[in-house]
């Protein structure tokens, strides 16, 4: 497997565009009351998701008569608008229940399910080059505190799932860093990720990330219990290392929509069994005198099926490890994460994005863009709303880096 390296405190962009019209809300579970994260709000091609509190805020040309709200496991729901009722909506979700003796695999062998998903991919996603927006927000801390924030727009160009992501290119189009001031917070930590992270992990088609026959040839395949998605069913096969190799593997599941035979949702964590082969995995380059201890590596990728085909459409990596300095008593726990979605795309006269244009897997974001204090600095975009948690963090950043 090819691995991309970022620098933890350096991240990458995200995506919108302009618009007039605000719908915003909180998505929550029906019977608990409790707020959703990353559930999909969309109106037509244009979409984002909900935060840790399960608010989402949606900016359009013009007013939708609906939106369309679905997550894993729960009911997809059309939201009717009114010109009186687009802003501070409370939209209950209801689980899905799932009739085992109704559902019919098509194949006993879950290891045949996932090779026909992926014989079916030149018909089920884009066969033409796709334009698309993108909002990405990383952010890192330092035990329970942020220590770094940075988000942007991106425009992300795509070429047909027939071919290999070798010429997908990715540029900002606008994009804010905040770190903090204080010394000692900031840790020059490479790990897997980086602004062209929409790019090289989306799984489906870069098959040097998964799925290939070396790679699949590692691992156990068995099926799980079906789950709804945008109230189609899928199909969800678990795979685990099956051999032992000198590189981790990954657990994890494939969501495969049960008409089409498509990938819908892929959930991978890495096996963190052996220690050394994990840190080898998540780790380029550590401060000299710092040990590393990694707790996890984790990621989603969403595709969302509009118009016929299925596109990338929501993205998030977790990373969790320990540091530890030489005489110091107690270690050190980090957090670095990353998100994105998928706000808009464009499928006509789609032009490629220029090299000189183009982000590179080798770039620093935090040197690609600005110090940011402006609250309205994305006041025209589609953007993950930032948590109340993530907010006031932002809010206390620049407090310190005003005084200093």
């Amino acid at each position: 497997m090819k691995r991309l390296w970022l620098i933890v405190l350096m991240l990458a962009p995200l995506a919108v565009l302009a618009q007039q019209v605000l719908v915003s809300g909180t998505v929550v579970d029906d019977k608990s009351g409790n707020p959703l994260r990353q559930v999909s709000v969309s109106a037509g091609r244009v979409s984002v998701v909900t935060n840790e509190d399960g608010v989402f805020a949606l900016k359009l040309e013009k007013q939708p008569s609906a939106i369309k709200v679905s997550h894993v496991g729960y009911k997809t729901r059309q939201v009717k608008l009114s010109q009186e009722n687009t802003q501070g909506l409370k939209v209950r979700l209801v689980p899905t229940t799932i009739q085992l003796r109704e559902i019919v695999v098509r194949t006993a062998n879950p290891r045949e399910l996932v090779d026909i998903a992926i014989s079916k991919i030149p018909e089920n996603y884009s066969k033409v080059p796709e334009l698309l927006k993108a909002f990405y927000r990383e952010t890192a801390m330092k035990r329970k505190h942020y220590i770094y924030v940075a988000e942007g727009v991106e425009d992300m160009y795509k070429t047909p799932y027939t071919r290999s992501v070798h010429r997908d290119r990715v540029s900002i189009v606008k994009g804010r860093r905040l770190l903090s001031q204080k010394q000692g917070d900031t840790l020059g930590v490479k790990v897997l990720g980086g602004p062209v992270l929409p790019v090289q992990l989306d799984v489906v088609k870069n098959h040097d990330i998964l799925l290939n026959k070396e790679e699949l040839d590692g691992y156990k395949f068995s099926m799980d219990i079906p789950e709804y998605i945008n109230d189609r069913l899928q199909y969800v096969v678990r795979i685990e290392p099956g051999v032992v190799k000198d590189y981790a593997l990954f657990n994890g599941r494939f969501y495969i929509d049960s008409e089409r035979l498509a990938f819908t949702r892929i959930e991978l964590e890495l096996d963190m069994t052996d220690k050394e082969k994990a840190t080898n995995r998540m780790l380029v380059k550590k401060p000299f005198g710092v040990k590393f201890k990694p707790r996890e590596l984790s990621c989603v990728i969403d595709y969302r099926y509009e118009d016929g085909v299925s596109r990338i459409s929501y993205l998030s990596n977790i990373f969790r490890f320990n540091c530890d300095w030489k005489k110091r008593l107690l270690a050190t726990s980090f957090t670095a994460t990353c998100e994105m979605v998928v706000t808009d795309s464009q499928s006509q006269d789609v032009q490629p994005i220029a090299n000189r244009s183009s982000f590179d897997s080798k770039d620093a974001y935090y040197d690609k863009v600005e110090y940011f204090m402006d609250p309205e600095y994305w006041s025209q975009y589609n953007i993950i709303e930032p948590s109340e948690s993530l907010d006031k963090a932002i809010r206390k950043l620049v407090s310190k880096y005003r005084r200093n």
